[in-house]
């Protein structure tokens, strides 16, 4: 981590990565880069449907390769770069025939790394296989939901889903929330961990850093009026008022209630629920 001198009180407190020694300071492949339209949380209409969301720094989005279509054809990682879209660092990776792709970089990947997608690949962090050929107790991470469905689990920085145990056709997965949950063997996964997991222990320092990212106020429900909050209104700082933690439209929040829905497709492949929050 890095820390500042104390020229201002913001920066007596902020701590941030420290990028230079972990990237490799290339600028972004151009053609794998574009612009486009940042959704800020307001639908067509220009009404706010998500809260707290809005301004920030402009952005290129990387276009980042989830798919891993190219099998059996070993590619090697040329940079380590840092995205403005996603916690977790992405790589620049060639190819034996010579194509270029942007991947999500597991820890241990740095300039010169070789990785390759295969049924047969070894299992060492980077390399991608199906579930059924990964041995248990594994850390995965970019994992399929479906076979050939595109990687939708465990993508934030420093997480990873560990292989539980085996129970043909299916896998059980421990997801970072603690949830155990059933994935076909048939689906990939890539062997290792995400990397930047120090993300999580930064300090911003100021309110204005996190407007640069992005991300608007959030105002406690009860510093409002009733009109606007359950819990709002009342004659100085007051309680919630209300049995249960509620959202601003009345659905159950916080303090371990379930928020699932009952009839949810997925509820068969769930073998052990998330810990409840304490």
């Amino acid at each position: 981590m890095k820390k500042y001198h104390p020229a201002t009180p913001s920066l007596r407190q902020t701590e941030t990565i420290d990028y230079r020694k972990l990237l490799s300071g290339d600028r972004p492949h151009k053609a794998l880069v574009k612009g486009r339209k940042r959704g800020v949380g307001r639908n067509s209409f220009g009404r706010i449907t998500v809260r707290h969301k809005g301004g920030g720094h402009k952005r290129l989005f990387r276009d980042v390769d989830f798919l891993y279509n190219k099998k059996d054809i070993p590619a090697r990682v040329e940079t380590l770069e840092y995205d403005p879209a996603r916690s977790g660092f992405i790589s620049l990776v060639t190819y034996r025939d010579g194509e270029k792709r942007y991947v999500l970089a597991p820890k241990t990947f740095k300039k010169g790394s070789a990785f390759i997608v295969s049924e047969t690949a070894p299992i060492e962090p980077g390399n991608r296989l199906p579930l059924a050929k990964i041995p248990q107790g594994t850390f995965v991470y970019n994992v399929e939901l479906k076979p050939n469905g595109g990687s939708k689990l465990a993508r934030s920085a420093g997480n990873y889903i560990e292989i539980v145990a085996k129970d043909a056709p299916y896998v059980h997965l421990k997801m970072p929330s603690s949830e155990i949950r059933k994935v076909h063997e048939t689906a990939w996964a890539c062997v290792g961990e995400v990397s930047n997991d120090e993300r999580k222990l930064r300090n911003l320092g100021k309110a204005g850093r996190t407007r640069w990212l992005g991300i608007r106020p959030t105002v406690r429900g009860t510093a409002m009026n009733p009109v606007d909050h359950p819990y709002g209104g009342g004659e100085g700082r007051q309680g919630r008022g209300t049995r249960r933690a509620k959202s601003l439209w009345g659905k159950p929040t916080g303090k371990g209630q379930k928020t699932r829905r009952s009839k949810k497709y997925s509820n068969v492949f769930i073998i052990s629920r998330r810990k409840k929050r304490k």
